[in-house]
């Protein structure tokens, strides 16, 4: 029979944005070590329900480390124990028996709570809005080898386009900072002949719009690429930063001539 645990969990609550919210004591008990995180919070929601409380709000879809909607802070760290893996690939036999866990939302200015654990990463929707496209008509889809790609820079845009946008690295800068995520949504599509055209347009504006929501600024100390649940190197922040430089350049001079 496989191991089970008993946990205590200090949740933050929050009925709604603008309520004031407080850390909650919960008894997790026979856990079962197989479980993921989230697994563990459905059997805690299920015994709160039972006793006719408030069952604790989070977010969740696939569970299978794809969506990115999984944004708990667990123990001061966004997404947990682990590296390279979502809230909901976290599993319990990652804790010890009589461990007390701190569960918390993503905390930013820019990813205001709705309730309990939930945030609102609207602003991340509003950047890609702003730019995170072509808009170049591609028609039926052609032969893969119609547009010669070299392997590096298909491989280095297959890595930033992996970011699936959950916002752990905003949570984890001391400032932050949105740089990593919007950083992998620029290149992964200026690095590609198709998202070429409109490189430019595309990192002014994207940039713009993050600093139009409050995401403070990177101070490279690599918090960020530290959480990434896909592993993202900062280097795509050192990628954008110069193709922004050039973009503004270009504009300053189009706008004085």
């Amino acid at each position: 029979m496989a191991k089970k645990l008993q946990l205590t969990l200090k949740v933050w609550r929050q009925p709604s944005g603008k309520a004031e919210g407080r850390i909650e004591t919960y008894d997790a008990k026979d856990i079962p070590v197989t479980a993921s995180f989230l697994e563990m919070l459905d059997i805690v929601n299920e015994g709160i329900i039972a006793d006719g409380g408030e069952p604790i709000a989070f977010d969740h879809d696939c569970r299978e480390g794809i969506c990115g909607m999984c944004s708990l802070t667990i123990n001061g760290c966004p997404h947990g124990p682990g590296k390279g893996v979502t809230t909901c690939q976290v599993h319990m036999r990652s804790f010890q028996d009589g461990d007390t866990i701190w569960i918390e939302p993503f905390r930013a200015d820019a990813f205001p709570v709705l309730k309990d654990l939930m945030v609102d990463r609207t602003a991340f929707d509003h950047i890609i809005q702003a730019g995170g496209f072509i808009s170049a008509r591609t028609g039926s889809a052609v032969d893969a080898n119609a547009t010669p790609i070299p392997k590096p820079v298909a491989d280095a845009a297959f890595d930033a386009a992996a970011c699936i946008g959950c916002g752990a690295c905003v949570a984890a800068c001391k400032n932050a900072s949105a740089m990593l995520f919007v950083a992998a949504k620029v290149e992964h599509l200026g690095m590609l002949p198709q998202g070429k055209a409109e490189k430019d347009r595309r990192v002014l504006s994207m940039v713009r719009a993050m600093d139009d929501h409050g995401f403070g600024n990177c101070t490279n100390q690599y918090e960020c690429e530290a959480v990434c649940p896909k592993e993202i190197s900062a280097t795509y922040i050192t990628k954008m930063n110069r193709d922004f430089a050039a973009a503004s350049v270009k504009e300053a001079v189009v706008t004085e001539f």
